[in-house]
Protein backbone atom coordinates (compact mmCIF):
# COMPACT_ATOMS: atom_id res chain seq x y z
CA UNK A 1 0.00 0.00 0.00
CA UNK A 2 1.80 3.47 -1.14
CA UNK A 3 0.69 6.22 0.51
CA UNK A 4 0.45 9.00 -1.75
CA UNK A 5 0.66 13.31 -0.84
CA UNK A 6 -0.80 15.06 -3.40
CA UNK A 7 -1.10 18.79 -2.76
CA UNK A 8 -1.94 20.41 -5.40
CA UNK A 9 -1.94 23.88 -6.16
CA UNK A 10 -2.38 25.99 -9.56
CA UNK A 11 0.48 28.11 -9.97
CA UNK A 12 -0.74 31.31 -11.36
CA UNK A 13 1.97 32.33 -14.01
CA UNK A 14 2.26 29.83 -15.44
CA UNK A 15 -1.50 27.33 -14.78
CA UNK A 16 0.28 24.40 -14.10
CA UNK A 17 -0.39 22.07 -10.76
CA UNK A 18 2.44 21.99 -8.24
CA UNK A 19 2.49 18.93 -6.40
CA UNK A 20 4.71 18.30 -3.04
CA UNK A 21 5.63 14.15 -3.91
CA UNK A 22 6.89 12.40 -1.13
CA UNK A 23 10.26 12.70 -3.38
CA UNK A 24 10.48 16.42 -2.72
CA UNK A 25 9.49 16.05 0.94
CA UNK A 26 12.38 13.31 1.01
CA UNK A 27 15.20 16.01 -1.00
CA UNK A 28 13.88 18.61 1.58
CA UNK A 29 14.65 16.48 4.72
CA UNK A 30 18.16 15.49 2.95
CA UNK A 31 18.60 19.19 2.59
CA UNK A 32 17.44 20.71 5.90
CA UNK A 33 19.46 17.60 7.73
CA UNK A 34 22.44 18.02 6.48
CA UNK A 35 22.51 22.18 6.70
CA UNK A 36 21.86 21.60 10.63
CA UNK A 37 23.40 18.38 11.47
CA UNK A 38 26.53 20.52 12.54
CA UNK A 39 25.07 23.08 14.54
CA UNK A 40 23.22 19.95 16.00
CA UNK A 41 25.85 18.38 16.92
CA UNK A 42 27.39 21.74 18.56
CA UNK A 43 25.00 22.01 20.91
CA UNK A 44 24.56 18.34 21.91
CA UNK A 45 28.20 17.90 22.53
CA UNK A 46 28.37 21.92 24.13
CA UNK A 47 25.40 20.64 26.39
CA UNK A 48 26.44 17.62 27.87
CA UNK A 49 29.63 19.71 28.84
CA UNK A 50 26.96 21.70 30.55
CA UNK A 51 24.71 18.88 32.25
CA UNK A 52 28.14 17.45 33.89
CA UNK A 53 29.05 21.04 34.60
CA UNK A 54 32.25 20.73 32.78
CA UNK A 55 31.89 23.82 31.48
CA UNK A 56 32.62 25.93 34.61
CA UNK A 57 34.69 26.10 37.61
CA UNK A 58 34.39 24.37 41.02
CA UNK A 59 35.37 24.89 44.49
CA UNK A 60 37.37 21.29 44.63
CA UNK A 61 39.90 23.24 42.10
CA UNK A 62 38.87 22.48 38.43
CA UNK A 63 38.90 24.97 36.40
CA UNK A 64 37.62 23.55 32.44
CA UNK A 65 39.94 24.53 29.80
CA UNK A 66 39.22 28.27 28.21
CA UNK A 67 38.31 27.05 24.81
CA UNK A 68 35.61 24.79 26.89
CA UNK A 69 34.58 27.61 28.61
CA UNK A 70 34.51 29.89 25.23
CA UNK A 71 32.13 27.15 23.76
CA UNK A 72 30.24 26.42 26.69
CA UNK A 73 29.76 30.84 26.33
CA UNK A 74 28.63 30.34 22.45
CA UNK A 75 26.26 27.97 23.43
CA UNK A 76 24.25 29.62 26.40
CA UNK A 77 24.89 33.51 25.00
CA UNK A 78 25.64 33.11 21.67
CA UNK A 79 29.48 34.79 22.01
CA UNK A 80 32.79 33.31 21.57
CA UNK A 81 34.77 34.66 24.57
CA UNK A 82 35.53 33.95 28.11
CA UNK A 83 33.21 34.47 30.89
CA UNK A 84 32.77 37.73 32.71
CA UNK A 85 34.50 37.87 36.16
CA UNK A 86 33.25 39.34 38.89
CA UNK A 87 35.75 41.58 40.52
CA UNK A 88 36.82 41.07 43.96
CA UNK A 89 36.34 44.03 46.48
CA UNK A 90 39.91 45.77 46.88
CA UNK A 91 41.42 44.90 49.83
CA UNK A 92 43.53 47.99 50.64
CA UNK A 93 40.49 49.90 50.55
CA UNK A 94 38.66 47.94 53.61
CA UNK A 95 41.57 48.56 55.66
CA UNK A 96 42.13 51.82 55.26
CA UNK A 97 38.90 53.27 56.10
CA UNK A 98 37.58 51.77 59.66
CA UNK A 99 33.72 51.67 59.37
CA UNK A 100 31.59 51.40 62.62
CA UNK A 101 29.24 48.49 62.59
CA UNK A 102 25.59 48.79 62.71
CA UNK A 103 23.58 46.71 64.50
CA UNK A 104 21.78 44.42 61.77
CA UNK A 105 18.60 42.34 62.55
CA UNK A 106 19.41 38.85 63.87
CA UNK A 107 17.73 35.89 62.34
CA UNK A 108 16.58 33.20 64.17
CA UNK A 109 18.32 29.82 62.80
CA UNK A 110 15.30 27.42 61.23
CA UNK A 111 14.71 24.82 59.64
CA UNK A 112 15.94 24.81 55.98
CA UNK A 113 13.90 26.18 53.23
CA UNK A 114 11.62 23.44 51.72
CA UNK A 115 12.15 24.53 47.79
CA UNK A 116 16.29 25.40 48.46
CA UNK A 117 18.02 25.08 45.50
CA UNK A 118 19.39 22.03 44.49
CA UNK A 119 20.96 20.18 41.56
CA UNK A 120 19.91 18.14 39.26
CA UNK A 121 19.89 14.10 40.37
CA UNK A 122 22.17 11.59 38.52
CA UNK A 123 19.15 10.08 37.11
CA UNK A 124 18.55 13.42 35.51
CA UNK A 125 22.06 13.92 34.32
CA UNK A 126 22.29 10.43 33.33
CA UNK A 127 19.48 10.63 30.90
CA UNK A 128 20.34 13.97 29.39
CA UNK A 129 23.55 12.76 28.60
CA UNK A 130 22.30 9.92 27.45
CA UNK A 131 20.29 12.03 24.93
CA UNK A 132 23.14 14.07 24.15
CA UNK A 133 25.10 10.82 22.92
CA UNK A 134 21.80 9.66 21.05
CA UNK A 135 21.53 13.07 19.22
CA UNK A 136 24.84 12.87 18.26
CA UNK A 137 25.31 9.39 17.17
CA UNK A 138 21.72 10.39 14.69
CA UNK A 139 23.12 13.37 13.67
CA UNK A 140 26.67 11.65 12.44
CA UNK A 141 24.29 8.48 11.28
CA UNK A 142 22.37 11.09 9.17
CA UNK A 143 25.72 13.18 7.68
CA UNK A 144 27.10 9.74 7.04
CA UNK A 145 24.03 9.19 4.77
CA UNK A 146 23.20 12.40 3.14
CA UNK A 147 26.69 12.24 1.98
CA UNK A 148 27.26 9.21 0.54
CA UNK A 149 24.02 7.69 -0.27
CA UNK A 150 21.87 8.76 -2.65
CA UNK A 151 21.83 11.26 -5.95
CA UNK A 152 22.40 14.08 -3.37
CA UNK A 153 25.54 14.07 -2.64
CA UNK A 154 27.39 17.02 -4.23
CA UNK A 155 24.81 19.46 -2.84
CA UNK A 156 24.49 17.69 0.42
CA UNK A 157 28.45 18.18 1.30
CA UNK A 158 27.72 22.06 0.17
CA UNK A 159 25.07 22.65 2.31
CA UNK A 160 26.95 20.25 5.21
CA UNK A 161 30.32 23.26 4.65
CA UNK A 162 27.61 26.14 4.87
CA UNK A 163 25.89 24.45 7.98
CA UNK A 164 29.62 24.16 9.75
CA UNK A 165 31.13 27.72 8.45
CA UNK A 166 27.76 30.26 8.75
CA UNK A 167 27.54 29.80 12.36
CA UNK A 168 31.52 30.10 12.59
CA UNK A 169 31.01 32.92 10.76
CA UNK A 170 28.14 34.67 11.82
CA UNK A 171 29.28 33.50 15.54
CA UNK A 172 33.26 35.39 15.24
CA UNK A 173 32.27 38.34 12.71
CA UNK A 174 28.96 39.59 13.81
Amino acid sequence: MELKVNVSKIHPASGRRLSITPRLLRDLHTYLAVFFAPTILFFALTGSLQVFGLHEGHNNGYQPPAFVEKLSQVHIHMRYQLKPRKPEPPKAAVTQMPQVAEAAPVKAAGPAKPNAKRGPSLGTKAFFGAAAIGLTLASLLGLWIGLTQGRLRKVSAVLAVLGAVLPVALVLFA
